[in-house]
């Protein structure tokens, strides 16, 4: 065997060896999460974080909260009210549901955050006892209507505002969800319906593999 066909075997076993490492970190290393897996679910990534505008809201246990201050966690948050017929009973037992089905690591990292559209009937009483019904750990905001439609419009969720000056007045809102990641900016949407079994197999490759 000459000088120069030795070369090209320790070249070529040289390369085996790096593809063989480079496969098996793929295989063995964290999932990433795809995209068109995640759209599968229903879920829509921005192509950069959306910061929210610097507001601050009524907890359900009258404290304020600065919206900067929702970080360390990913957030789903929905716009609703406890006086909706449908949409919001629907959404936030599919939200529990959906809880049920995720891995504890993926549950550690996420909270449900429920933004009331209907601030004049949703003080912060009412939405503790009604969130309590789904879960206790859901948190409840509410505050100054102009407040709520700033952050809905700016979150890409905007809603049209009851008329209080009918009897059990509805508020026109969407099911969709916003996405918030650990730094506190909107990172996409999660859209209506909710799909529970294909979140529940989606959301853990995002919520545990992105920062």
């Amino acid at each position: 065997m000459t000088r120069i066909q030795k070369t090209v075997l320790i070249l070529v076993a040289l390369i085996a060896i790096v593809l063989g490492l480079t496969f098996s970190k793929v295989l063995n290393g964290p999932r990433q999460a795809d995209s068109a897996q995640l759209l599968e679910a229903g879920i829509v990534l921005l192509p950069q974080g959306r910061p929210l505008p610097a507001l601050s809201l009524t907890d359900q246990d009258g404290q304020p909260v600065a919206l900067q201050s929702l970080t360390g966690k990913w957030s789903l948050v929905f716009f609703g009210y406890t006086f909706c017929p449908d949409i919001c009973p629907t959404t936030l037992a599919q939200l529990r549901q959906l809880a049920g089905q995720l891995p504890p690591a993926t549950r550690e990292r996420l909270q449900v955050v429920m933004v009331s559209v209907d601030p004049q009937r949703d003080t912060p009483a009412q939405l503790k006892q009604y969130l309590a019904f789904f879960d206790p750990d859901y948190r409840g905001l509410t505050g100054e209507l102009a407040d709520i439609q700033r952050l809905a419009n700016t979150l890409g969720i905007p809603f049209i505002p009851g008329d209080p000056s009918r009897e059990n007045y509805t508020v026109d809102h969407s099911g969709n969800l916003a996405l918030l990641g650990p730094d506190g900016t909107q990172r996409g949407f999660v859209r209506a319906p909710l799909n529970v079994a294909k979140l529940a197999e989606r959301l853990p490759l995002l919520v545990e593999t992105q920062p």
